[in-house]
Formats: C-alpha cells, structure tokens, sequence
C-alpha cells in the first residue's frame, strides 16, 4: 500500500490512499487518513496484523510530523479505532488551506471532516463574499467555515443533530469568526422548510445529505423533497451546490431528479473530487454538482 503514498505537503489533512474507490488491486478494503500528527488507517475488512504494523511503522517513517498511528475497524460493529504505534492522540486541530478544524479521533465513526469534500469546500469559500447561504444537513458545519471565511454575510446551518452544530460553533471560534453572521439550526429539514425561509432568500444553498439514517433521510426517497423546495428557497440567480455521496447513485439520479423537481435549475458543472480519490468505476464516490436557478418567469 506505501508504495502508492507520494511526497507532498503534510502540513494539511488529506486522504493518503484510496482504496475503496478499487483502483488498486487487492487493497479496496484499506484507506489512509492524515490529521497531522495522526495518521488513520481506516479498514473495511480483517488484516493481518504483520502486515497492519508493517503499514503502521512505514507511515510513521515517512510521513513528515506523524506522532501517532490508529487504525480504524470499520467492518466491526461501531467501528472502533484503536492505537497502535507512537503517542496516543485522539483529538488535534488541523488545517485546511487557511481553514482550521477541530478533529475527533475517539470511538466516532466520522472525525469531524469530509476529507473527499475539500474542492466543494474551496468552492464555496471563492464564492461565498456578500452572499446569504444556506447549508442543509450541516454536520460539523465545515462548508459554513469556508463560507464565513470567503466573506458571506450570513450562513444558516441546519441539521436535526444539536451536538453536531454544537462542534460546528467550535470550529466557527477556532477560526476567529463573528458568530453574529452565523445561525444554528438544529431541526429536521423535511418538517421545518418555514423556519428555512425564515432567513432567506438565499444566494447559495449547500446539500450534502447523507446517503440513509434510520428513521430520518433516505435519500433516494427523499431528495426530492428538497430540490422541489428550491424556488422557495433560493433567489432567482442563485447557486445551488448539491452532493451526493451514495455509491449506488450516480450523477444521473441526481439530475434527473432536479430535472423532474425543479426545471429552472440548470447543470453548469461537476466539481473534482480531490485527485487522490481514484474511482475504478464512474459514479461509485462523492458527486458534486454545481447549478445555476434560473427561474423563466
């Protein structure tokens, strides 16, 4: 697996290796996570453990500024991550461009970050100044962060988890910004589109749904949901940013469906997913579509 880990800058968080995009034979079910100084080896079946602390001990060479390896089980029940090699170092603060993240390296699935969204994440960031945006299903609210620090002036975050918004408002501090141009919604979207408007119109809307939760988004049911709401939403001109991170939806679903809900929504481009995450199948990793609201009337 080290062999495919080039020389690059270390000083940000980034993916290391991909292996569940299967372009490489033999290692779908590894891949590698760096949150300076940690790096993550996230597996999605059982190893064997010479070769896991083969893996561990070369990474801890090679990667400038490691201090700490984990490993990641994510094929055991509530994937549990366990340290293996160095110091053990299960919270850090890590950057992202000028962007600065709380990351948690606990018994969570997630740390906090989406690294595969980081083109999305610098989008928005260089075009957010003087706009009013809305990020639905909000998380850790990263895209917000990138938004108040490309100059919007005012973002509304909403996600039916209080305790992620809670870690997003942390992470607004970390960087310095004015809470006053920031709002926390912790509702669920589908049963609150009043309170959504109550801030609006808005000059871009974010959605980076998750793919199914129990009990409150399936996404290919419910994505609709959203997209027919857009007119209600989004000012005439506006920009719509929606992502779709289902391996067993591809970017025909997604515009279909706003083709279907919203016919004055027009396609302007995919966004790149950053270029470690090599796909050896079309459409299997995280879409990102940028659109144009461009009402006829």
């Amino acid at each position: 697996m080290h062999q495919y880990i080039s020389a690059q800058d270390f000083s940000y968080c980034q993916r290391l290796f991909h292996g569940r995009g299967h372009a490489y034979e033999g290692l779908s079910h590894v891949n590698v996570d760096w949150y300076p100084p940690v790096v993550v080896i996230i597996l999605y079946s059982e190893v064997e453990d010479t070769w896991l602390h083969h893996q561990a001990n070369w990474l801890s060479k090679n990667i400038t500024g490691c201090k700490s390896v984990l490993v990641q089980r994510r094929y055991l029940s509530m994937s549990p991550t366990e340290h293996i090699l160095g110091e053990e170092v299960r919270a850090t603060v890590v950057k992202e461009g000028s962007l600065k993240f709380n990351i948690d390296l606990s018994n969570a699935q997630n740390s906090g970050l989406f690294l595969d969204m980081a083109n999305g994440r610098a989008w928005l960031n260089q075009h957010a100044e003087g706009k009013n945006v809305l990020n639905l299903f909000a998380y850790t609210c990263a895209f917000s962060v990138a938004a108040i620090a490309g100059g919007a002036k005012q973002v509304v975050n909403v996600d039916i988890s209080k305790s992620s918004l809670a870690k997003g408002r942390e992470n607004h501090r970390l960087n310095d910004h004015n809470l006053e141009r920031v709002k926390f919604q912790g509702v669920d979207i589908f049963k609150s589109y009043s309170r959504l408007k109550k801030f609006g119109p808005y000059d871009i809307l974010v959605c980076d749904p998750p793919s199914f939760q129990k009990g409150s988004v399936d996404i290919a049911r419910d994505y609709k949901k959203i997209i027919k709401r857009i007119p209600a939403l989004v000012k005439p001109g506006g920009q719509l940013l929606l992502c779709l991170n289902s391996p067993d939806l591809d970017e025909a679903f997604l515009l279909q469906e706003v083709a279907r809900e919203c016919a004055d929504c027009q396609f302007i481009e995919k966004l790149d997913n950053p270029n470690v995450y090599k796909e050896a199948h079309q459409g299997k990793g995280l879409k990102v579509l940028l659109f144009h609201y461009s009402p006829k009337c």
